[in-house]
């Protein structure tokens, strides 16, 4: 019960804040969560060779050594360089090269870009990030999958289908649905992309996760679905451009995911998401009470208490609240710990 209430609690202030600031070249601190609050203005005034400063600033912080907690800086850089595929080459140059335990996030980040020539960009680069040879190998031969090859269990609305093709989205013949593994880092490296790009593609990708809000059956849907209905609600609220953007999709969804697009514009457009917040953490008890998840060990809960505990101290440092009730270190959850800390 009380890992339940830590993975809501996480939930709840999930990407509390798109702020509200002057634009600035850069970020106006190297501390974590100054970077975050830069991400979040970052389209006022985009400034593509600003990242790689960024990015070893992120490096030394530590905050890049768990994959985990660092999925929104993966989908930030990964925007940035998609969108600016003249630079890409220009802004890797200078980000390089990072310390062997942080190279895999350049190799990632260039993996998930949707750039035309990403396999070339990574070989290109193979020499300074040497203990990732293996990773780009695998990225590049398709052995693992990249942020494109994901897809929704159902088949694409025609929106969807255009929106696809306008973000150069190409999904390889064989890849099977959600290709990577559900998780918290899942949401947050979309999330990452829109605050880099403020396109369809990310959100789209999140509105399909919506219809697991109501799953009853799976755990990791259920917690993901609820995430991502909250973190719409409450940053749609606080962004009208993400809101104008969601009542566009709104008119083009499937019967399972329009009433629940409707709930998430309706919160926003009032500023009033506490219903979600409530609806979420009687979801997640009944699964915990009556579902499949109930018959688990703690640790199945802990697991996935983990990524969404990682994925809210990521969240505290964008609004600065850092006093969530949760152990947890910015740039780098003790997430196992707080587990621990919290299964007994």
């Amino acid at each position: 019960m009380r890992v339940l209430t830590a993975i809501v609690a996480a939930t709840v202030i999930l990407w509390a804040t798109l702020a509200h600031a002057a634009p600035t070249r850069g970020p106006a601190g190297s501390t974590p969560d100054a970077i975050l609050a830069w991400m979040n203005i970052y389209h006022t005034q985009p400034d593509p060779m600003a990242v790689p400063a960024a990015v070893k600033a992120l490096s030394r912080a530590g905050a890049l050594r768990d994959p985990e907690s660092a999925g929104v800086y993966v989908g930030f850089v990964a925007g940035v360089l998609g969108t600016n595929p003249d630079m890409a080459a220009a802004i890797l140059e200078k980000m390089l090269p990072l310390p062997g335990e942080d190279q895999w996030f350049a190799v990632r980040a260039v993996a998930y870009s949707g750039l035309p020539n990403w396999k070339s960009l990574l070989w290109e680069f193979s020499d300074l990030v040497p203990s990732r040879r293996a990773m780009i190998e695998k990225y590049t031969t398709g052995a693992l999958p990249t942020l494109y090859d994901l897809a929704p269990d159902k088949d694409p609305t025609a929106m969807e289908k255009l929106q696809r093709f306008f973000s150069r989205e190409k999904r390889r013949e064989g890849t099977k649905n959600w290709a990577l593994d559900l998780s918290p880092e899942l949401l947050d490296t979309f999330w990452g992309y829109y605050f880099a790009t403020r396109g369809y593609g990310p959100i789209a990708r999140i509105v399909s996760m919506l219809p697991w809000s109501k799953d009853k059956d799976n755990d990791e849907k259920l917690v993901l679905g609820a995430m991502a209905k909250f973190t719409l609600a409450r940053n749609a609220s606080r962004d009208d451009m993400l809101l104008r953007m969601l009542k566009r999709m709104a008119k083009h969804q499937d019967k399972e995911t329009a009433p629940i697009l409707k709930q998430v514009i309706e919160s926003a457009d009032i500023a009033d998401t506490g219903r979600i917040r409530k609806e979420a953490m009687a979801s997640l008890e009944n699964l915990k009470r009556y579902g499949p998840g109930s018959k688990r060990e703690i640790a199945t809960w802990g697991k996935i208490g983990e990524g969404a505990i990682g994925l809210g101290c990521v969240a505290a440092a964008v609004t600065g609240q850092v006093a969530m009730g949760l152990p947890c270190v910015l740039g780098g959850a003790a997430t196992s710990a707080a587990v621990k800390y919290m299964s007994q």
